[in-house]
Order: C-alpha cells, then sequence, then structure tokens
C-alpha cells in the first residue's frame, strides 16, 4: 500500500463508506481492539450525522483551578456556570444554547441534562467590502467537569465528551499550562484534532504584562511538541475572565466556527481517518505476491506426491504389462496370468470408468499417513507462505488460514482426484493384437505339427505303412517336426518381444496417466486451497482499497 495523492480530495461520506467497509473486512483477521475502536467511531460519526448539522458544539475543558467555568460564562455573556477559585464547581455538563431548534436530539444524545437557551442562532459577518456576506449557525457551549478531578465519574465524562463534541477549547493557566501529566494525558491525545482545537490561557491578568508574550511562546512550543499546529485556531492566545481581555476575540472565533458550520464534518472526518490509520497499521505495510504459475504448480507437485500420484502411475504401468501380457504372451502358459489380480482394481481405480458419475467413487489407495500428511501439510504451507510473502503478518496469518479452509477433507478430495482420472484400462493398444494374431498363427502351426506327428505315431503303432513326412531341403528333420519347433520358437520370440515392447510402453503410459493424475490434483488444489486463498487476497485488495477511500492510503 503506498500513500494515498495529496491532490486527491475525498468526501466524508466516502471516508465513512471506506472505513465501513474496511472495518468489515478487518473483523477477525486484524487485532480485535484496532477493529472495536474502528466500529465505535463509525456508530459515532453515524450518529453525530443523523443529528442537527446546523449546530456546532463546543467543549470547554481544562483543569482543576484553570478558571474554566468563569471563562465559560464570559464567553456566554451570561452568569451560567457556578465558578469557585479553590475546588472544582461543575459536577455535570451545562450546556448554553444559541439556536434551540434542532438542538434537543443533539444534547440527548450528548447527555446533557442541563441546558439553557441564549439566544438564536449565530449570524458572523464573514469577508469585507463589497464581498461581505453573513453566514448563520447554531452553537452549543459546553461546561464540563475537571478532566483532572479526583471524581471517577467526572473523569469519565470528561473522556467521553472529548470524543463527541466538535470543538475542544482547552483552557490552561499561568500556573499549571507547562504540566507534564496535563499535555500527556490531554493534549497529545488531540493533536490529530489540531484544526478544531483551540489553546487558552486564562488568567492571563495575574501575570506581569510584559511577562505575557514569553508564557505564550512558550506554551506555544509546548503546543506544536503535542503535535498540534499551534497556529490558526490553534494558536494559543491569552485572556482573561475576570478583566475581559481577549475574551471578545475568542468569542469571534468560536461564533465564526458556528457560523461556518464546518467543524463537526473535520472532527468526523478527522476521527474516520485516524480509525483508518490504525487500521492500516494494524494490517501492516506492503502487498502479498500473489498466485502465480509456478506456485500453483509447487502446490501441486506437493500435494501430488501427498496423493500417492506415483504409487497410482506405477499400479497403471504394472497394469498396463499385466494386460499386455494376456495378449501377447504366449498362449499354452497365458492362462496363468489370470491368477494375478490387476493393480489398478486391486486400488479400485479401475472400476470407476463403467460408473456413470466417478466423483462419487472411492479408490482403495492407502489412507495418508504421517509422512504423506506431513508432505500435504507442508505444501499447503509452503503455497500459502509464497503467495502471501510481501503482507503485513495479521494478513499472511490469515491467507495461511485459508489455505487451510479445506484441510480436514484434502485427503478425501485427493482420493476423488485419483478416482476420476481416466486411466484407458479397457484399451487394447493396436500392437497387443498383431502379436495375438501372429501368437495364434505360431500356436496352429505347433497344434497342426503335433496332430501330424501324432497320426504317424498312431499309423506305426498299428503297422499302417504310411509314406515318410516330407523334409526340407538341407534341412534334416522332418516337416512336422519343423512345425511344432518353429511354432514354439516363434511364440516364445513374440513373448518375450511382446514383454520388452510392453515394458517400454508401459512408461509412456505410466507418464500420460501421471500427467492426467496431475491435472485432477491440479483442479483439486485450485478448489480446495486456491480458490479460498484467492478470496483472502481479494479481501486484501478490497481492504487497501476501502482504507484508501477513507483518505489514508491508495494502491
Amino acid at each position: 500500500m503506498s500513500p494515498r495523492s495529496r491532490n486527491e480530495t475525498v468526501s466524508l461520506s466516502e471516508r465513512i463508506e471506506g472505513l465501513a467497509r474496511a472495518t468489515e473486512i478487518a473483523e477477525g483477521r486484524l487485532d480485535a481492539d484496532v477493529v472495536q475502536r474502528a466500529r465505535h467511531t463509525l456508530d459515532t460519526a453515524g450518529q453525530r450525522r443523523a443529528l442537527s448539522a446546523d449546530h456546532t458544539v463546543v467543549g470547554f475543558f481544562g483543569a482543576t483551578g484553570s478558571g474554566k467555568s468563569t471563562l465559560f460564562n464570559a464567553v456566554a455573556g451570561q452568569e451560567l456556570a457556578r465558578a469557585a477559585a479553590r475546588r472544582p464547581t461543575t459536577s455535570k455538563p451545562l450546556a448554553a444554547i444559541w439556536g434551540e431548534e434542532g438542538s434537543q436530539p443533539l444534547l440527548d444524545w450528548l447527555d446533557v441534562a442541563d441546558r439553557r437557551v441564549v439566544g438564536p442562532a449565530l449570524s458572523v459577518s464573514t469577508g469585507s467590502g463589497r464581498r461581505a456576506s453573513t453566514a448563520q449557525g447554531g452553537l452549543v457551549l459546553l461546561d464540563l467537569p475537571d478532566f483532572d478531578s479526583v471524581t471517577s465519574e467526572h473523569r469519565q465524562i470528561v473522556q467521553r465528551m472529548v470524543g463527541l463534541v466538535d470543538v475542544v477549547v482547552w483552557v490552561v493557566d499561568p500556573q499549571k499550562y507547562a504540566d507534564a501529566v496535563l499535555h500527556q494525558d490531554f493534549v497529545q491525545p488531540l493533536a490529530r484534532h489540531g484544526a478544531v482545537t483551540m489553546v487558552v490561557l486564562n488568567q492571563a491578568d495575574r501575570l506581569a504584562e510584559r511577562d505575557v508574550p514569553g508564557v505564550l511562546a512558550s506554551l506555544t512550543d509546548l503546543v506544536r511538541q503535542d503535535g498540534l499546529p499551534a497556529t490558526g485556531q490553534s494558536a494559543p492566545a491569552a485572556v482573561s475572565a475576570a478583566t475581559g481581555q481577549g475574551i471578545e476575540v475568542l468569542r469571534e472565533r468560536i461564533h465564526a466556527v458556528a457560523a461556518g458550520r464546518a467543524a463537526a464534518g473535520q472532527r468526523l472526518e478527522t476521527d474516520v481517518q485516524h480509525a483508518a490509520r490504525e487500521l492500516a497499521d494494524a494490517a501492516g505495510q506492503g502487498d502479498p505476491h500473489g498466485i502465480d504459475k509456478a506456485a500453483g504448480e509447487r502446490l501441486t507437485e506437493g500435494l501430488a506426491r501427498a496423493g500417492g500420484i506415483e504409487m497410482v502411475a506405477d499400479a497403471a504401468a504394472r497394469s498396463y504389462r499385466l494386460r499386455a501380457g494376456r495378449h501377447t504372451g504366449w498362449i499354452a502358459t497365458r492362462w496363468l496370468s489370470r491368477f494375478r489380480k490387476d493393480p489398478l482394481k486391486r486400488l479400485h481405480i479401475e472400476s470407476h470408468e463403467k460408473t456413470s458419475d466417478p466423483g462419487v467413487h472411492h479408490t482403495s489407495v492407502p489412507a495418508m499417513d504421517a509422512s504423506r500428511r506431513a508432505a500435504a501439510d507442508s505444501a499447503v504451507r509452503g503455497f500459502a507462505d509464497e503467495v502471501s510473502a510481501g503482507a503485513g503478518e495479521p494478513w499472511r496469518r490469515s491467507v495461511r488460514a485459508a489455505a487451510r479452509t479445506n484441510e480436514h477433507r484434502l485427503p478425501d478430495t485427493l482420493d476423488q482426484a485419483v478416482a476420476r482420472t481416466k486411466f484407458s484400462a479397457h484399451r487394447s493398444s493396436w500392437w497387443w493384437l498383431a502379436f495375438d494374431l501372429l501368437q495364434w498363427l505360431a500356436m496352429l502351426v505347433t497344434v497342426l505339427g503335433l496332430l501330424w506327428l501324432l497320426g504317424l505315431f498312431l499309423a506305426q503303432y498299428f503297422q499302417i505303412q504310411l509314406p515318410p513326412p516330407p523334409t526340407v531341403q538341407d534341412f534334416p528333420l522332418p516337416v512336422p517336426t519343423l512345425m511344432v519347433l518353429t511354432g514354439v520358437v516363434l511364440a516364445l520370440f513374440l513373448a518375450l518381444t511382446g514383454a520388452v515392447l510392453a515394458s517400454l510402453a508401459s512408461r509412456v503410459h505410466a507418464s500420460g496417466v501421471r500427467r492426467r493424475l496431475l491435472r485432477s490434483v491440479r483442479e483439486a488444489a485450485t478448489e480446495s486451497v486456491e480458490t479460498p486463498v484467492r478470496r483472502e487476497l481479494e479481501a486484501h485488495r478490497e481492504f487497501a482499497d476501502a482504507v484508501a477511500r477513507a483518505g489514508l492510503t491508495s494502491r
């Protein structure tokens, strides 16, 4: 995954849709806490967008003694919040409302019961001269408990509200503005919301006038170190609720934000981006290598070894030699081969070629032992590691799990792959027929010679005078004896030659069977291993695209 182009603009709706899709895909694959936070962000965004878009919610946050409630009253222009110098006085959120219409459901969602309507929606003049215009917007100011309150309920309210308000006004005082705990626990987590965060140095009247610029500069440096931009709205401003110093400027800032009605969207956009960034970080960087031809072939070869393909191919070769011998062997001894069972039949393979649905057939290939199971596991694991190389570890784990989706059915799947392979076990080779014909001719010559000799023997036994059997010139043996010898020698020669040819042809046959078996195993590997992995790789691509739509990265 690579950084998204800065020139590309993405709407908030697109970002939310992207985060929703990325979160859906991340479920069960990435860290559960990260996914849960993303879902919480989606819920908050959905709820806030369903409420008044005309109102901007501004929360006043600060530590004990910062004068937060007094500043709240000064900005509101009314004594609404109870203020005290020494101890926390705000225990429940208090809302000051400009533009009551539409604010009630929003305040119900914020769980703010104490509500004071101050005035109508704000009208703020923007621009100057002929281009001046007036914008209106509802405003809700919230006075909140101290974030460092000793009461846990108060701290819980602050923690909840800081994630819900549209604009954060962070109020500090000259004594505690540099407190390390304050910055670490409260300010630094707000860094991503710099565009909707205002930093206010209250009680500036307690400082000598010449010290104010130095304190502001120091606070500005601290704010930058915390990750806030420290410019624009986030630039620290010195105010005094007691004397009114800077109050009007702060009020104008807040009113301008309310009139612009963009703070809620900015806040939600930042939250969505942050949630998407967390998902991207949890997923890890990089794209998977993907499935290529070489990886598929290695997977097929590994599963072929595990499925006993060599054993079956060897059985096919022996079956070929046996069937060839029944056609080309010496007829006098050919009947003995009937006592030898065909190796393919012994593996319960040959019979499925006669069935209409070989997919329901099971072979008698020995079940996977420990070594063959290890070979299958190694092939699947190696394939998953190879195709997922380059991706983050969570996705690599997910791809490995996908590759093992059908692990429990893999032995049966490989057996079915063998069962549906065509072995051509009933097909005869053309040369078998030629040898068979010659064998029968040799047998006929042998039988005729034997019958001739038998006739001569019987004639001599019964003292019947017959002319002597003819002989072949330059050959001392009579024709009938020569016929017997010729038939036997020819038959043995044909049998020996047929055995040699059958051995050679069986290797070719076994090679063809092996190729067909590998095709069947390839189909099984695609269905059982590659398809789930391909879906997982597609999920990774969709996840990356969804995170991109959330405005973080693009492919």
